[in-house]
């Protein structure tokens, strides 16, 4: 999964915020560029969509749209990342672009935003914002905690689906640069409950801060710190 070449730094940072920052780059310009109507970004995401849900690998179209070679890079500690650290930050970043591609779609405004303490777009804070205020939607909650019950990262990213579809629908975005770190640390002994608590802790943090409009892309570094301890061009 090779395209065009991304100026990123591979240091001895951990995957997981390698994964973040990775998921930001790429999500990033697509989103400007379906944003202004460019015709390959719009392309793009219509081909990413058809992959949301569905495990990476499946759709060989999607082969040539992201550019994983960071990730295969020698870092600056001397120690490549492992046949086991590759694949699952591959199969993190599918899942997340591809729940963008979903989200973003016949959306007028970014759908990918980087969360902060004022203005938390963390998973289970995006979902609380669903619910009426004072209130708990027990249907919601209980699809935010299936979603977290899920056996495998296939039937994680099937159950993101529905999440995702519901988010679009009332136009709430979503940290998917802290999402694809968050998945990557899924895959691994004991990361499913750490990233269980993060999404339980967002959900009960949250607060609905009124601000005006979407907030700007902004540089990936950093990301780490939240990570856990339908229009004409839609048509294609």
């Amino acid at each position: 999964m090779t395209t065009t070449t991304t100026t990123m730094t591979t240091s001895a940072v951990p995957t997981g915020e390698l994964v973040a920052q990775l998921a930001h780059q790429h999500i990033s310009r697509w989103q400007r560029g379906y944003l202004s109507d460019d015709a390959k970004a719009v392309a793009a995401l219509a081909r990413l969509r058809r992959g949301a849900g569905r495990p990476a690998g499946q759709l060989p179209d999607l082969w040539d749209l992201l550019d994983t070679q960071t990730l295969h890079e020698t870092r600056r500690d001397g120690r490549p990342l492992s046949e086991a650290e590759l694949a699952r930050a591959e199969d993190a970043l599918h899942t997340a672009l591809t729940l963008w591609a979903l989200h973003q779609q016949s959306r007028g405004t970014g759908m990918h935003q980087l969360h902060r303490p004022e203005r938390p777009r963390g998973l289970g804070a995006a979902v609380h914002r669903l619910m009426p205020a004072n209130d708990i939607d027990d249907s919601l909650r209980k699809r935010l905690v299936r979603a977290g019950n899920a056996a495998d990262l296939t039937t994680l990213a099937q159950r993101l689906r529905d999440i995702v579809t519901l988010l679009r629908r009332e136009d709430v975005p979503l940290d998917y640069a802290l999402l694809a770190g968050q998945l990557y640390q899924w895959q691994w002994p004991d990361g499913a409950d750490r990233v269980r608590i993060a999404w339980g802790r967002s959900f009960h943090a949250w607060q609905d801060h009124r601000t005006p409009g979407p907030e700007q892309d902004t540089p990936a570094a950093g990301l780490s710190s939240a990570l856990p301890d339908a229009t004409d061009k839609d048509t294609l």
